[in-house]
């Protein structure tokens, strides 16, 4: 997977979700990782992907009404699935779905609304917090990012490696506190990818029904 923790960290620009119940509308855009390939996404009432041996991402910043989110709830539905894979593996961690969940503590927040690639890229206080539905992990386990800066992301596995649909309800704060300790800051960006490169292997899956509290 060419999927590093920086490339995430980099396409968080000043565009803002609705408070509550998150609109995949507006405000989403994809971020390609490659110049060859790239997923393709559906933009509507849910978010759908569409991932033929390719990786990229879609993403949308956090409006302030929704920095102190604690919590959050969907539904994701997979129709074709990537096989197993040890999501702790660089190079080698395809999965069906995730979600992510992009904090910085309260403080700068502010400062960061509007910070372009080099302020994000060189911030070391920026966390990231990834639910993903692949892998072949027990559900809740925290693997540490194999990409980008040591101790900046983490992966929660919430599903194997499977078709079906599921609905989700995370603690953040406490998935927070395990993952890095301490209190979570500000919530200020969301992201959606699908990963099927390294195994070269087809995804379809939707999103939606994504509510922050």
């Amino acid at each position: 997977m060419r999927l590093s923790l920086s490339s995430v960290l980099a396409i968080f620009t000043a565009v803002s979700a609705t408070a509550g119940p998150v609109n995949f509308s507006n405000g989403w855009q994809e971020q390609r990782l490659s110049l060859f390939s790239s997923n393709d996404y559906t933009f509507g009432q849910n978010l759908g992907l569409v991932s033929e041996g390719s990786v990229s991402i879609a993403w949308t910043r956090v409006g302030r009404d929704d920095w102190g989110t604690n919590g959050a709830s969907w539904g994701w539905t997979v129709d074709q699935s990537v096989p197993p894979t040890d999501l702790s593996l660089k190079g080698g961690d395809d999965r069906n779905i995730s979600l992510y969940f992009v904090f910085v503590p309260e403080n700068l927040a502010p400062g960061l609304e509007g910070a372009n690639i080099r302020s994000l890229l060189g911030n070391d206080d920026v966390r990231i917090v990834q639910y993903a539905w692949g892998g072949n992990h027990a559900r809740g386990q925290v693997i540490p990012s194999p990409y980008g800066p040591r101790g900046q992301g983490v992966t929660i596995a919430l599903r194997q490696a499977s078709i079906g649909s599921f609905n989700e309800n995370v603690d953040l704060a406490a998935d927070y506190a395990r993952a890095f300790g301490g209190e979570k800051g500000a919530l200020v960006g969301l992201a959606v990818s699908g990963d099927s490169d390294d195994t070269d292997s087809v995804i379809r899956a939707v999103l939606g029904n994504l509510t922050l509290r």
